[in-house]
């Protein structure tokens, strides 16, 4: 089995347009990784050139944030859902 990665509006086009993609279970560095080598595009969009998750990316796996759980150590089961959620922001600018 594997896990299903739910993938934002914003990056679609970096997964060829798809909603979600499939993913081999594991460590979540591991399946963010194994994405990242599938998806290279993904890869610049969610990891800094550290290769640490970039600060404005938000990963939910089963809708707990991965911040309260085991960050990038935490464990993804088969079955389990990964959702990348880019933070946005923005607004208007008075005069």
């Amino acid at each position: 089995m594997s896990v299903k990665v739910n993938i934002p509006a914003v990056l679609r086009a970096a997964v060829g347009g798809s909603k979600s993609v499939q993913a081999e279970s594991g460590q979540l560095r591991e399946v963010l990784a194994g994405l990242g080598e599938q998806f290279p595009a993904l890869k610049e969009q969610v990891f800094g050139p550290d290769g640490g998750l970039h600060k404005f990316v938000n990963i939910y796996i089963n809708d707990e944030d991965v911040r309260y759980l085991e960050n990038l150590d935490s464990k993804v089961a088969d079955g389990d859902t990964v959702a990348i959620l880019p933070a946005v922001a923005g607004g208007s600018r008075q005069a």
